[in-house]
């Protein structure tokens, strides 16, 4: 036989229930925060883009060392970022451009303490429409965590343990205009400043006329009343 719950139980058992459900909730974004993040996330093609790769944790807690990105095929140039927090090493191709980009911490980042490390990436056309990841291995006082997993199809980054960061890649970045091959630069409305000089010379030129009029019906009139001075004398 089944007693009924009493109000004082049914009020406990109610209050854990929901004591577990914002464990929950606050345990979430704290194992999604547990990642190395790039920003931003999408980029286009054939343009610079400059990447900030930040984490707020160490490896299970103890104080990281090195940041060590390996940039991927698909990326036509890596140029690092100077920061004072950081020394910079670089691994170089037979192409010149940067393979693997290391930060090292001149003082280790304490576990819980929010960092960042940059660099400038131009993404190649072969890969629009596509997404990048750049493996990061996450060096510490103790021990080392390699984020280089990367999702397969219908399975979602944030199941993996060890996420790599990537950067959606789009279309190439339309052309503003660099002055080669049509006469000039380009303002934000797509005119150049010999364009702008010619409509301003055009909108001066009736202004002008009526002013050179007008002077000449003056020197006219001061020529006449001259004239007739002298008649009177």
């Amino acid at each position: 036989m089944t007693r009924p719950l009493s109000s004082r139980r049914r009020a406990r058992l109610a209050l854990c229930g929901s004591g577990l459900a914002a464990a929950l909730v606050v345990a979430a974004p704290l194992a999604a925060s547990a990642h190395v993040h790039v920003t931003p996330e999408e980029a286009a093609a054939n343009s610079s883009t400059r990447l900030s790769f930040s984490f707020s944790h160490g490896c299970e807690g103890s104080p990281t060392t090195a940041i060590t990105i390996d940039i991927p095929d698909g990326v036509d140039g890596a140029t690092p970022v100077l920061d004072g927090a950081w020394t910079i090493s670089r691994e170089v191709g037979t192409d010149g451009i940067p393979t693997q980009v290391s930060f090292t911490a001149l003082t280790p980042v304490e576990d819980g303490v929010s960092a960042s490390v940059a660099l400038d990436a131009i993404f190649s056309s072969s890969v629009a429409d596509s997404d990048v990841a750049f493996p990061v291995l996450q060096t510490c006082e103790s021990g080392e965590t390699n984020w280089n997993q990367i999702a397969e199809e219908g399975q979602e980054a944030h199941d993996l343990d060890a996420p790599a960061p990537v950067v959606a890649v789009g279309p190439a970045a339309a052309s503003t205009g660099d002055g080669h091959g049509d006469g000039g630069d380009h303002d934000a409305t797509g005119s150049t400043p010999q364009a702008d000089a010619a409509a301003a010379s055009d909108a001066a030129d009736p202004v002008a006329r009526w002013l050179a009029g007008g002077a000449l019906v003056a020197a006219l009139a001061a020529l006449g009343v001259t004239l007739l001075r002298r008649r009177a004398s």
